[in-house]
Formats: structure tokens, sequence, C-alpha cells
């Protein structure tokens, strides 16, 4: 697989033009964590044989708690990785083992206490919403988080997934079903104890500190390109969208033939309009609609304001000069009020 990972890489050199520099490296999905360092390392240098990689990339792995032992940590702290991504979810264990979490409270709290002397940038993510979680101790789940002194939080409501054990409970009535109140109620306590503790709001599930921002999800949020690597990544060009094959084996054999396993969709102006709409509104940065004009036309922008004024009549929505925002208020409706401003029907 590495060297399947290596050969897409070099393939796909062409997309990229001369003059893009690399500015953030994202090894994510699955558990790219259990890959050994030598591994890592190849796939690194790889990257950086065959493109411009800016000076202060940014390069992230998503770990779990169980993966991060001390070793493993100390390991990852030695080559090129500058940033960790831990998916902590809880620190109390009756809320892991609702989830189905592979890891424990004292595994999550370990490989925290130890990431925090290796590693300045680490971003840990935390669920809200969880079925029998009190406020109280969602707050102090939070407390822990910011007394570890990690500089950036992502945080999302549970979603239960078709088919998983915790769908089952729900529907035998094991456990209570997810209500969008206790999710609310959840969702501002985050939004007020983050802020308080001097995190920027820069996203609908993200804080970060100030320098601490994600570099790859704000390039996606921003519309930059950027280029998936393996099975099942996705790409985005300005232009285009294209997505690897999910199977590994058919994704290894085509790249033994340096063949790219991959579907491309070709987007027409009203789906970039759509999605800077949807990314635009969840951040702090909004919705510029001389952007709107200059990119997609004068109906869009004229759509656009026909559509945001039920919203700003809400206070749900507000501008800031040519800058529409979604308000406190709004922010939880954030997704839905995206929707409402999507346009369907032109090309």
């Amino acid at each position: 697989m590495i060297f399947a990972l290596c050969n897409e890489i070099k393939l796909r050199r062409p997309e990229i033009d001369d003059y893009e520099v690399i500015e953030t490296i994202y090894f994510g999905g699955g558990t790219p964590s259990l890959l050994s360092t030598s591994a890592l390392k190849f796939i690194i240098d790889t990257i950086y044989e065959n493109y411009l990689v800016s000076d202060d990339v940014e390069i992230t792995i998503e770990a779990n708690p169980d993966d991060l032992t001390k070793e493993k940590i100390e390991s990852l702290a030695k080559t090129e990785v500058n940033r960790l991504s831990i998916g902590i979810q809880s620190f109390f264990e009756e809320d892991l083992k609702l989830m189905n979490r592979a890891h424990n409270a004292q595994e999550a709290l370990d490989c925290l206490s130890i990431a925090t002397q290796e590693f300045d940038n680490i971003s840990i993510d935390l669920i809200y919403g969880i079925p029998g979680m009190s406020a109280e101790r969602w707050k102090e789940n939070l407390k822990i988080a910011l007394n570890s002194g990690v500089p950036h939080i992502s945080s999302y409501a549970l979603t239960v997934e078709p088919n998983t054990a915790l769908s089952s409970f729900i529907e035998k009535g094991v456990i209570a079903p997810v209500e969008d109140k206790l999710a609310q109620e959840h969702f501002d306590i985050l939004v007020d104890t983050m802020e308080n503790a001097g995190f920027e709001y820069y996203e609908f599930s993200n804080f970060g500190k100030t320098g601490y921002f994600s570099k790859n999800n704000t390039a996606y949020w921003q519309g930059k390109h950027y280029l998936g690597i393996g099975p099942s990544a996705h790409s985005y060009n300005g232009k285009e969208r294209s997505w690897n094959i999910k199977n590994n084996s058919k994704y290894i054999k085509a790249l033994e033939q340096n063949e790219l396993p991959r579907e491309i969709e070709e987007l027409t102006t009203t789906d970039k309009y759509n999605e800077y709409i949807m990314t635009g509104l969840r951040t702090i940065w909004g919705v510029s609609l001389k952007k709107i004009e200059d990119d997609f036309g004068l109906t869009y922008k004229n759509y656009c304001l026909k559509q945001i004024q039920k919203h700003l009549d809400e206070h749900l929505l507000f501008l800031d000069g040519d800058t529409l925002l979604v308000t406190k208020k709004g922010k939880f409706l954030s997704d839905g009020i995206a929707s409402d401003l999507f346009l369907l029907n032109l090309g």
C-alpha cells in the first residue's frame, strides 16, 4: 500500500502548477497512526521530492488515544509531523462505552499528558449531545480539555449511523435517543466556554488559539485546491471534484499499472455557488456578496439577497458591509440556513 500511495503522489504531480506551494499535509481517515515511522517518512519524503513544500508546512496525523503510546508519540515527534489530531471524544468512561470507542478514559488522559510534552500543536475532538450526558459532565469535559493546554479543539454533535450498535440500542430503547434540545444546550455551553477561554470560534465545529487554526481545514472552507491520496480520498481543483475508489486491492492493482483509480465530476457554476455558501457561512470569514457577483454572476447575487431576507429579519444572519455572516443565535442552524440559500436549477 505504501508504494501505491507514493506512486499516486508521483503520478498526480502534473495536476499541481509549478508555482503552487504545499501548505499542509494531512494523514487522516482510518488509523494513519498505525504507520511505522519509516513508512511515514517515506511518504513525506516522496511529497518533498515531487512538490514545492512551504517552509512552515503543517503536517498533521490523526490518531486515537489507544494508538498513542509513549513510544509512539516520541517516535512521531522525531519525524516531520508537527501537529497531532487526537480523537479523544470524551474523558468519561460511560460516554466512551456508549460510543463503542476502543480507548478508555485513562488512556485519553495519559496520551494527552504525554503528547503535550512532545508537541506544541495539538487538536482534540470532543463529542456533545450524548444521551445521558448532563450539562455538568459536558462542562467537566471542556474543563479537562482546557486544563491540558491544547491550542485547538474540534467539537461535534453526536450522530447515529445506521446499522451500528448505538443505533440498535436506541431502537430497542436501551439508550435514549439523541435529542436536538440537549445538543443545543451543550453547543451553547461549548461556545461560551471556549470564547471565555480565549479561543476563536473560527468555524462551526472548530475553536483555535491565535496561530493555531487548522491550515488543512481552513483551506477547504476557503475553497482552496487540495489533492487527496489513497483509497476513497477526494480532491478538488476549483473546476472538478474527483474521488478514488474505496477498494484497497483494486486501488493498489491500478497503481501498479500506473493508472489513477478515480472518478471525476465537473462542477457547474451552481455547484460551486452552493459549496461557497455552505462552507462560507460556517466560518468567521462569511460569504462575500461581491465574490458571488464576480465569480458566479449577478443572477446568483440577486437570488442570494432574496433568500437571506427572512434570516436577516429573524436575526440569524447579518451583513457586515459586503460580508454575510451568521449570528450567534443562528450558529447552531447554519447548515439549514445554508441549504435555504442553495440554488438548484441553474447551470
